[in-house]
């Protein structure tokens, strides 16, 4: 029996089971712990030779009225129905046979063939109705399912939805977590409901090895490859439905996870993210932090008695920060968030010291991407519940820093000093309001030039020799912008105060703008 027949198929035990054969009064006489196999096929006959006409996983239905006074045939007879791979011998009681046969009986036994009798008169022909009709209807729905889902996932993958879509999509059919796995075992992508995902990955370690998680107790893994390289898995967790069904929503689902990871290019896409989708959401707040603990830790990331170091890095290459964490044997995460900022989240034993390892990382991010990467790193932590305020802190000392002359290879909070405090405050309506009243007459100048001299004139701290070269200007010149930059804005840009304020407010005006 091929494999398609098997998925379609009813057991013997299920057959058994049907309302309509109880009034045979069936007993199963041998082959007990057989009755699992799966019939494809019902079939009445009192041949004697009916082994010949069998493909295997038939139910054979018969009175045995050939085989009555000839022991030798009724032996010859079971064994030819193994022979055949028939899957249960059903023998009506009657004239031929007022009991069941023990030479009939025995063989059975030791073949390992579901013996059943049927002690009260049951016409076949219903039986092979009800048996056959409801194969037919199986494969029926089966097919209607399988192209039903086809049709929907292959839709998704050429309207180009993402990854997140494709498996929300399968976990709607399937009704139950869907996992998505490399080689290592480590999570990719999930979907399905929430709190049931994170049921499943609160042990994920544990459970993606064991034996049910290859088919069997609920959970069906299809396995991912394509041009001849296997690079993971999708598993249905917990799959309420029958084993077949189970077995072909696995199966489909993996063919278009194929075709979408071949149509999307990089192989490493899936893995980046998975990282990013966990450092987003542990960023933006929106998800506690215990909530994403089984995300991390299935995603491979240390999360047991670990230091953490929140950092973040501008104008730096995701793919490069993979690179240099691999070769300095740093577990973490690194994903692109926006802007140009990446999150990188290293997990550290407790006994290494996050300083040095920041400062080595940094050095060898610089030494592959060059001077302009920029570490911006926040206090490290030891809970996990503090990691993210950790990756926000991160990330305001990074923008804090952008622009910043001369910053070190790794930026910390005392690092960038006023310009961070006032970016902090950036929002506040009150820091909005001092903005607008300390520059309002320049922002509205009919030379925009104005400004960036301004900037550059404070940053430098008010020094006309430096101010002058950098914007490729004489001096006389540079006094002149000076002179209708004090006269715009009402103020002397030698006294301290005044000069402290206004650069105050164009810092705000900057951070307000990004």
């Amino acid at each position: 029996m091929t494999v398609t027949d098997a998925e379609h198929a009813l057991s013997v035990r299920q057959i058994l089971a049907l309302e309509r054969i109880a009034a045979g009064d069936p007993e199963v006489v041998a082959g007990a712990g057989h009755l699992d196999r799966p019939v494809r096929w019902v079939h009445v006959a009192e041949a004697a030779d009916v082994g010949v006409m069998l493909s295997g996983g038939e139910m054979v239905l018969t009175t045995g009225v050939l085989l009555a006074g000839d022991t030798h045939a009724r032996t010859e007879y079971i064994k030819s129905l193994h022979r055949a791979e028939a899957a249960a011998v059903v023998l009506g009681l009657g004239r031929a046979f007022p009991s069941p046969p023990e030479d009939m009986r025995r063989a059975a036994e030791r073949y390992g063939l579901p013996m059943v009798v049927l002690h009260r008169p049951f016409p076949f022909a219903e039986l092979t109705e009800e048996v056959q009709s409801r194969l037919v209807r199986r494969k029926f729905a089966a097919v209607s399912l399988s192209e039903g889902i086809r049709t929907a996932l292959t839709g998704l993958i050429t309207a180009g939805a993402p990854l997140q879509r494709l498996l929300d999509e399968i976990a709607a059919h399937s009704g139950c977590p869907v996992v998505v796995a490399n080689l290592a075992h480590r999570v990719l992508a999930t979907a399905g409901e929430r709190s049931a995902v994170d049921d499943v990955l609160r042990d994920w370690e544990r459970i993606a090895r064991r034996a049910g998680c290859a088919d069997g107790a609920d959970w069906y893994r299809a396995d991912l490859d394509g041009r001849g390289e296997r690079w993971g898995s999708v598993v249905l967790c917990g799959y309420r439905g029958d084993g077949p069904t189970g077995r072909l929503l696995a199966e489909r689902a993996a063919e278009a996870l194929v075709l979408h990871r071949m149509l999307g290019g990089a192989a490493h896409t899936w893995e980046e993210q998975s990282a990013q989708s966990i450092l987003t959401d542990l960023v933006s707040g929106v998800v506690p932090a215990r909530q994403l603990l089984p995300r991390a830790r299935a995603a491979g990331l240390p999360v047991n008695r670990r230091t953490f170091a929140p950092l973040v890095v501008r104008d730096g290459d995701p793919a490069e920060l993979d690179c240099v964490l691999r070769l300095l044997g740093l577990p973490g995460l690194a994903a692109e968030l926006a802007d140009g900022a990446t999150a990188v989240l290293l997990s550290l034993a407790r006994d290494q010291a996050p300083g040095p390892l920041t400062e080595h990382f940094a050095a060898r991010l610089r030494a592959g991407v060059g001077e302009q990467a920029v570490v911006a790193a926040a206090e490290p932590c030891t809970a996990w519940d503090d990691v993210p305020a950790g990756l926000r802190e991160a990330l305001h000392i990074a923008q804090a820093a952008a622009g910043t002359p001369d910053v070190p290879p790794v930026v910390r909070l005392r690092d960038v000093r006023l310009r961070g405090l006032v970016r902090l405050l950036r929002d506040d309506p009150h820091v909005q309001a001092f903005t607008e009243r300390e520059l309002d007459g320049l922002l509205y100048a009919d030379d925009p030039g104005l400004l960036p001299v301004l900037r550059t004139y404070l940053a430098t701290g008010r020094n006309k020799s430096r101010t002058a070269q950098l914007h490729h200007m004489s001096r006389p010149a540079l006094y002149r912008r000076l002179e209708a930059i004090e006269s715009l804005l009402g103020l002397d840009l030698d006294d301290f105060e005044q000069a402290a304020s206004v650069h105050i407010a164009l810092l705000a005006h900057d951070a307000q703008r990004g």
